[in-house]
């Protein structure tokens, strides 16, 4: 028998009953389109903590002081001395001879005030530090001109400006740059405004002031020796390791100690992305793997539908294999009926699935994986081939003699 006359037959067979095919692609139609976008919100889910990670900088460490010395609890007494983060510190890890693979380090305050002008106000966060943070921080300046070393050692009293405190602070359509805000009791002149970042994890990236460290020191937090954190930017991703290294022995070197007995966080944000895509690709995998026990239940049901369609039509199956329809012809068409409810089903469960995915799912954004699509719909096919072999076979190995008896 032809191939075109198997499909036609098939056709006609699956049309018979045309509710009962229309569920069976359907249980088909969900599983795909569950693989889909349950993978979708697992790239997404990854997409999100990865970008969040990029906007803190692949290429940065960053090094907090503990107040304590090593992992265990805080320490008294004249060590905590040495837990502070000083000029001394930027200096040394500046040299190239000392640490060789650091492109720069930022020392910051950070502090919060509130922001005010001309009667408006709002709470931002002010970052004290160098021009080399805004690079460090993949900072861009949207208008007006960015910090320099001279605002530093000057100890000038001006500030760049994120998003929402310009939105905040200034009417729509009001040039900020020259202007003087108050930053808590002291007056700070804007001198550029921050392209806009978003957010990271529940932190605003434009809800800050950025102004040199000297005067915020100055003017803000009184605290004139010391830093909360430095961030240290690598020469490049590849040495990021080493940089961590050097910058540990420097601080060994300064604070008495080991580099295990460091009274320092030292961040890697190379290692924090590492960490982040692994977990990520094994929520993607559990997703895709909860999917296809839908696909699974998908199989079962054309399984089903083709054992009912079998026993329905065993008379007719005698009468073909009488006039001596071959035992291959039986088994192709009802092999090809399960196939083409699992095509349809597959084709249907795509569309759903690349719609589903266009709407945001408690807060993510679902990113379609291009070899998601592949996978589902083959699966789709190779499940109609598994469950529909046994229905086809059993339907192709019934004895004419016996089928014509059947009632």
């Amino acid at each position: 028998m032809k191939i075109l006359d198997a499909i036609r037959i098939s056709l006609r067979g699956i049309s018979a009953n045309k509710l009962r095919s229309s569920l069976t692609t359907l249980g088909v139609l969900i599983g795909v389109s569950a693989v889909i976008i349950l993978i979708a919100v697992g790239t997404g889910s990854s997409r999100s903590v990865e970008n969040s990670i990029n906007s803190l900088g692949t290429n940065t460490l960053t090094v907090l002081s503990t107040g304590r010395f090593g992992r265990g609890p805080t320490v008294s007494g004249t060590q905590s001395q040495f837990s502070n983060l000083t000029l001394q510190d930027v200096n040394q890890m500046q040299d190239k001879t000392l640490a060789p693979d650091v492109l720069s380090v930022s020392p910051v305050i950070s502090t919060s005030v509130t922001a005010t002008y001309n009667g408006s106000s709002g709470t931002a966060t002010v970052i004290g530090s160098t021009p080399s943070y805004l690079k460090a921080e993949d900072y861009t300046i949207e208008a007006g001109s960015p910090l320099t070393s001279t605002d530093v050692t000057t100890r000038a009293k001006v500030a760049l400006i994120g998003q929402t405190v310009l939105s905040d602070l200034f009417p729509t359509g009001k040039d900020p740059i020259g202007q003087s805000i108050t930053l808590g009791s002291s007056n700070f002149e804007v001198i550029g405004v921050l392209a806009s970042k978003g957010t990271s994890g529940t932190t605003n990236e434009d809800d800050v002031v950025i102004a040199p460290y000297t005067a915020v020191q100055d003017q803000l937090t009184g605290d004139a020796s010391t830093f909360s954190e430095l961030l240290v930017a690598g020469k490049s991703s590849s040495t990021l390791n080493l940089a961590e290294s050097e910058i540990e022995n420097v601080l060994a070197t300064n604070t008495g100690t080991t580099v295990s007995d460091l009274p320092f966080s030292i961040i890697n944000q190379a290692t924090l992305l590492a960490a982040a895509e692994t977990t990520s690709s094994t929520f993607t995998f559990l997703l895709g793997a909860v999917a296809a026990i839908s696909l699974l239940v998908g199989g079962i049901g054309v399984m089903n539908i083709m054992l009912v369609t079998v026993t329905e039509r065993t008379r007719e199956i005698g009468i073909r294999k009488a006039i001596g329809a071959q035992k291959g012809a039986i088994l192709a068409q009802f092999l090809l009926e399960a196939v083409i409810l699992s095509l349809v089903g597959g084709i249907a469960g795509v569309l759903a699935g690349i719609i589903g995915s266009h709407f945001r799912i408690d807060g993510i954004q679902p990113v379609v994986a291009p070899y998601s699509i592949g996978l589902a719909f083959s699966v789709a096919i190779a499940v109609g081939i598994f469950f529909g072999f046994y229905p086809a076979n059993r339907a192709a190995s019934l004895r004419p003699i016996d089928a014509l008896r059947y009632e």
